[in-house]
């Protein structure tokens, strides 16, 4: 049995730990079931879960999810792509995902290939700072690619 404090008290009847615990208006826990002896802790389980949850919480929140989009057509010219490229690498620099994507409007569907061509060079453009999460794929109609930040 471990006490409040964390000493090691040694082992001791569990009639007698749990007067102990309950003296002490704390709860017993059992911590490693499949030693030999199980070996329990004094403590207050209420208050254990709640900092658990304030910690998974605070993990939660450091965690950044954010997903930037950067929308193209595929008659978009040359000089306008260099520029969305150089905001995706400042959110992916900015450890952000991207996810890019190129929208079809009326019979610019029927060339796909256009889209996949133009998402593939901003791949190749930004493979220095990002890998491809998810490679090119259609998705109504559009063309989607989503890329993250080098770890």
């Amino acid at each position: 049995m471990i006490d409040d404090k964390g000493q090691q008290v040694g082992v001791v009847a569990l009639r007698d730990a749990l007067e102990a615990a309950q003296s002490r208006d704390l709860d017993l826990v059992e911590v490693a079931p499949n030693a030999k002896p199980p070996v329990c802790r004094l403590m207050d389980y209420g208050k254990f879960l709640y900092d658990q949850a304030k910690r998974e919480k605070k993990a939660r929140k450091a965690q950044k999810t954010e997903v930037k989009e950067i929308r193209l057509r595929p008659k978009t010219g040359q000089h306008d792509v260099a520029f969305k490229v150089r905001d995706a690498r400042r959110f992916l620099n900015d450890g952000l995902k991207v996810k890019v994507r190129v929208r079809f409007r009326g019979r610019e569907i029927t060339y796909p290939e256009i889209g996949r061509g133009m998402l593939n060079r901003i791949a190749k453009e930004l493979e220095d700072v990002s890998e491809i999460e998810q490679s090119p794929r259609m998705e109504g109609r559009s063309m989607l690619m989503i890329l993250s930040p080098n770890k």
